[in-house]
């Protein structure tokens, strides 16, 4: 064994030139270098951010004062609908796993993804399906059913424009993205780790990485059994959800809640293994609880799919049922709490430094913990009754996702774009956006709460005067706008460190994850030697705090992995054990190719032109024989 410090040692040219793209234009479109598709991911995501923002600030302008015509009824509601779709769909899941497109390959010591042609096919997918929705406003067909899309509202009888076909079919086609995400998720995360990094020794990022990816091969099934159930009543006239005909509305909000309740899980496990990973590294101390925040990921991500029903509870539905679903949602605030105490110990007990991601980690717990109060009085069904579809159920949403996630996503972001791009964000910039997002959130959703207690019905586009809404929905609204002006100091900080930040070096918050032990940015092949992995935070010593100035990391040495062509190492399930070298792809442009084929396909499906739909399937079925035709071996054994 060796020891390297960081990595001093010059990068090795013959690494560099076996994995970086040939060409610019191979490099631009046909990349399959996770650290590039992350921040794709991110940079995407983070547009389809901006423009739900846009959407809000409309849709908090018509509410703001009573009898309001500065939208129509139906501009209303495609832009509601937008913009739920746009941060559910399009914003939230996608940039948690854009970080983790980008950071798990190096937090576990590996250089790239278990699939890297199946991750860049995620992202176009991702990209194209995007595209595809918000292509709708383009013809005034924006999806207008809210983004849950209930039936009947959604049928061709009340929408018979092809406003909801964008939806169902776009939700389809965003599915394959989502899925295949995953799967390379679980598959790098059991199989690429550095030698030594047993699942005990797991990052707890890559913890909440993994069972959200878990939790998306269960849910998302159940929405696309929906949407196409959906799709064939509205082409076909198949009465799936028409009681008229013998089918049952109850079935959709069933489906649909069956992904929709773990889907705010998939969203929070990996922003919540962010604050744990952040924690540490502002507090000068270990994580306190490490297998309890474990086992805690884990039972939230089982119990999610027994929670479903507590958004029924006004359907009429039996006692028996609404109190087996009563009993789960209450239950699964147990592995949250424990959570929030294993961070608030490791605050007291640490020595915090108030940098703006540690900020930004103090608001996500204020702002979780409020939202989690609010969220276990929905269990009683009483309560429930009473408040469902007000604005204190808007309230308590914003709550739980944005307090959930975009609190730790802003964290993540003051804590890995140094890593990213190299340079550090400014403090000051940082303390402006922390405190008007901090003050504008609260001063938006907080008094919607008041709104729900006083009656006031979410989804509506508009009020009278006399119901005496309208100084909350103003403050709210007000809200809205110092929100709004946060998000803004966050890009020009974003802009000012790209153009003129100071440099973050390897390691600048003397954090503990393998990550942090190569250059910043990263090179193309992340290690020039595979790291060998001794302890949970194999920067730190076994012993005691962080150290202060150099960061030694264990490397095997030689290197296990061809330098002359792209190939990794393969590790056993569970101690991670070296076993193989895997030979890792090499840029090409047939993930493009499959997106855009799969694009001409749920075109012909949206306008019913089965010609199209035959040349998409042809360039479909082209593209998969291409892409699975033999080649050279992938895997071999050591020698």
């Amino acid at each position: 064994m060796a020891v390297a410090t960081g990595s001093s040692t010059a990068p090795n040219e013959q690494l560099r030139r076996a994995w970086e793209a040939p060409t610019r234009i191979l490099g631009i479109l046909g990349t399959v270098d996770h650290k590039v598709i992350g921040i794709r991911y991110i940079v995407t995501a983070f547009v389809f951010f901006l423009l739900a923002g846009i959407s809000a600030l409309l849709i908090r302008l018509q509410l703001a004062v009573p009898n309001n015509t500065l939208l129509s009824p139906e501009a209303y509601n495609q832009l509601f609908t937008m913009h739920g779709v746009s941060m559910i769909f399009l914003f939230s899941t996608p940039i948690l796993f854009g970080f983790g497109n980008y950071l798990v390959p190096l937090m576990i010591g590996a250089r790239d993804q278990a699939f890297p042609r199946l991750n860049a096919l995620s992202y176009w997918v991702f990209l194209f399906s995007g595209l595809f929705m918000y292509s709708s406003l383009l013809f005034g067909a924006a999806p207008d059913g809210g983004w849950f899309a209930y039936v009947p509202l959604t049928s061709v009888k009340y929408s018979p424009g092809l406003n909801l076909d964008f939806w169902a079919l776009g939700l389809l086609f965003l599915s394959i993205s989502s899925t295949a995400g995953a799967i390379n998720f679980i598959v790098t995360i059991f199989k690429m780790r550095a030698p030594g990094m047993s699942v005990n020794r797991m990052p707890l990022f890559i913890w909440g990485i993994l069972i959200s990816a878990f939790s998306v091969l269960f849910a998302i099934p159940a929405l696309s059994a929906a949407n196409i159930l959906l799709e064939l009543e509205r082409k076909f006239g198949i009465p799936f959800f028409d009681p008229a005909r013998g089918g049952n509305p109850l079935l959709w909000q069933h489906l649909f809640w069956f992904f929709g309740h773990p889907d705010v899980y998939i969203i929070l496990l990996p922003a919540i293994g962010m604050i744990s990973e952040i924690l540490p590294a502002f507090t000068r101390r270990r994580v306190v609880g490490y297998t309890l925040l474990v086992l805690s990921t884990i039972s939230i991500g089982i119990i999610a799919f027994g929670v479903w029903v507590h958004h029924m509870f006004a359907t009429g539905l039996s006692p028996t049922a609404n109190s087996f679903f009563s009993a789960a949602s209450i239950v699964i605030g147990i592995p949250s709490g424990l959570q929030i105490f294993a961070w608030l110990a490791t605050m007291i007990t640490g020595r915090p430094i108030l940098k703006t991601a540690f900020l930004f980690v103090v608001g996500f717990v204020i702002t979780f913990v409020l939202g989690g109060l609010t969220g276990v009085m929905f269990p009683a069904t009483a309560f429930d009754r009473q408040v469902t579809d007000s604005y204190f159920v808007v309230a308590h949403f914003h709550y739980t996702l944005v307090g959930g996630a975009v609190f730790p996503l802003f964290a993540g972001f003051y804590y890995w774009l140094p890593k990213i791009t190299g340079r550090l964000l400014s403090e000051r910039l940082g303390k402006w956006h922390f405190w008007l997002f901090f003050i504008g959130f609260h001063l938006t959703f907080f008094p919607q709460h008041l709104l729900g207690l006083m009656a006031m019905p979410r989804r509506v586009y508009t009020y009278e005067a006399a119901t005496g809404w309208q100084t909350i929905n103003l403050i709210s609204t007000l809200g809205a706008f110092v929100l709004t002006a946060g998000v803004l100091a966050f890009i020009i900080n974003v802009y000012q460190s790209l153009q003129s930040g100071s440099l973050a070096g390897e390691n600048p918050w003397g954090a503990g994850g393998l990550e942090w032990a190569t250059d910043s940015p990263p090179p193309s092949y992340n290690f020039q030697r595979l790291p060998l992995v001794r302890r949970r935070e194999p920067l730190w010593p076994a012993v005691g705090g962080a150290p202060t100035s150099t960061y030694a990391v264990e490397t095997l040495t030689p290197d296990p992995t061809n330098i002359l062509e792209r190939e990794s190492l393969v590790t056993t399930l569970l101690d991670a054990s070296p076993d193989a070298r895997m030979r890792i792809p090499n840029d090409t442009m047939l993930p493009l190719f499959l997106a855009f084929s799969l694009l001409i396909l749920f075109i012909g499906l949206l306008i019913t032109q089965w010609a199209v739909v035959a040349i998409g399937a042809i360039l479909v079925f082209i593209s998969i024989v291409v892409w699975v035709w033999p080649a050279k071996e992938n895997v071999h054994d050591n020698e």
